[in-house]
């Protein structure tokens, strides 16, 4: 067939700084879908946006052009309202766990489509393949199956969700494009509009362990995301929030697991139980919901525990087998007494990832056991000596260079020395 457009002139005329009209845009994302657009003309041009920005409309398109070139989902079988979140990702970031069985056990529906990780920070599918038996991947038959009984499910989009954007984000991540904001806006909300959720609560991390380091720009991305999802009549907000320091006292992810076992449990970390309170609050309130039980009493009383057992059980995992363990483990001590000042979230992801419970590439296995648990956070007084962080892997080789990517994560002052960190909240951002 003929095709439109060339692409030569689509990468000129955004290298020169022109708006692209809708139809090149349509054009131009069908055309890589259907593969008449090589991989390196795509790069080119994947550039000049990164560089040249795209206006709203552009941005609007192009999310629109990547659902088009998939399936769009339905859930308007259900007796109740959907609602769903997306983090934008970090170090420890294990609050989509216990945030999906608490919104349905307070009357909710979630279906929530999570990712792998790639690079320091972790993917909510891989901290739940340490479950014995769990399975992601579920067709939209079974993934219905699972709502209806649970009220969450929490597992991959299928190949059927903007193809277009699968193709793209792999592009994307090995062409220095991934941070460009309207090809993330674009490939977060094309995802999240096709899944077909009636509404849906934005967490933007932002600090040294999130993709967007700088607030500023971790606020004009989450204006955007939301802006696109009014647009497409998906009720959005979104809240910037703290990613200087790695959320609760784990990163790995059989030892995230755990962690959210304590929190559905009624305990766990004060900040990673705060935030999963905020969103269940959030996400109740834009589907209009005013529960009988609140978030609150509803992780204490066990009734969100029983909605994870039974999503996890309904997707083959056994709630019973324990977890996995990582073979060696070193801990690292404070070497001076006072108050430790900082813990900075990149290093302590990076540590992780190079212990093996992060990916280096697509498709690699990595160590369910692998992490670092978090003995002290800043604020907390520690003496000479003390556990500041224990580093596990299976492969003793590893501890040299994770060791090596933690020089400098954290500091030790003064007692009376004051903390530099980022509130819990910066922005809360309502379209």
């Amino acid at each position: 067939m003929s095709e439109r457009f060339t692409v030569v002139e689509i990468i000129s005329a955004k290298r020169d700084k022109h708006d692209l009209s809708d139809e090149q845009i349509d054009w131009v994302v069908d055309a890589y879908t259907r593969g008449v657009i090589a991989d390196e003309q795509m790069s080119a041009l994947l550039m000049a946006i990164l560089l040249n920005g795209m206006n709203s409309r552009e941005i609007s398109r192009w999310t629109d052009a990547m659902i088009a070139s998939g399936e769009k989902m339905s859930w308007s079988m259900l007796d109740r309202p959907t609602v769903d979140k997306h983090s934008t990702g970090g170090v420890g970031d294990k609050i989509t766990l216990p945030l999906a069985p608490l919104v349905a056990a307070c009357g909710a529906a979630v279906p929530q489509l999570s990712g792998r990780g790639l690079g320091h920070t972790g993917g909510t599918l891989d901290k739940l393949e340490s479950i014995k038996g769990w399975k992601a991947s579920l067709s939209n038959n079974e993934m219905l199956k699972v709502i209806q009984e649970c009220g969450a499910v929490i597992c991959a989009a299928g190949a059927g969700l903007a193809p277009a954007d699968k193709k793209l984000y792999a592009l994307r991540d090995v062409t220095g494009t991934v941070e460009a904001i309207p090809l993330i806006a674009s490939s977060i909300m094309s995802k999240k509009i096709a899944e077909g959720t009636s509404a849906l609560v934005l967490d933007v991390k932002t600090g040294s362990g999130a993709f967007m380091s700088d607030p500023k720009d971790a606020a004009l991305l989450a204006r955007t995301m939301v802006d696109l999802g009014k647009r497409a009549g998906v009720s959005t907000r979104a809240l910037v929030t703290a990613m200087d320091v790695p959320l609760g006292l784990t990163a790995g992810n059989s030892l995230e697991i755990r962690e959210t076992l304590e929190v559905l449990a009624g305990g766990g970390p004060s900040d990673v139980v705060e935030l999963t309170l905020l969103l269940a609050n959030e996400m109740l309130d834009a589907v209009g919901i005013k529960p009988k039980v609140s978030p609150a009493d509803a992780l204490k009383n066990g009734m969100a525990m029983d909605v994870w057992r039974k999503m996890i059980k309904a997707q083959g995992g056994d709630n019973d087998a324990p977890l996995p363990v990582a073979k060696e483990k070193i801990e690292i001590k404070a070497d001076s007494s006072g108050k430790l000042l900082t813990l900075d979230a990149l290093k302590v992801g990076i540590s992780a990832w190079r212990l093996g419970a992060g990916r280096q590439k697509q498709g690699e296995v990595l160590q369910l056991g692998a992490g670092i648990e978090i003995h002290a956070k800043p604020g907390d007084i520690v003496k000479t000596g003390q556990k500041i962080l224990t580093l596990h892997s299976d492969e003793s080789a590893r501890f040299d260079r994770a060791k090596e990517a933690l020089v400098g994560a954290f500091s030790i002052g003064g007692v009376d020395d004051p903390i530099k960190r980022l509130p819990l909240v910066i922005e809360r951002i309502e379209g």
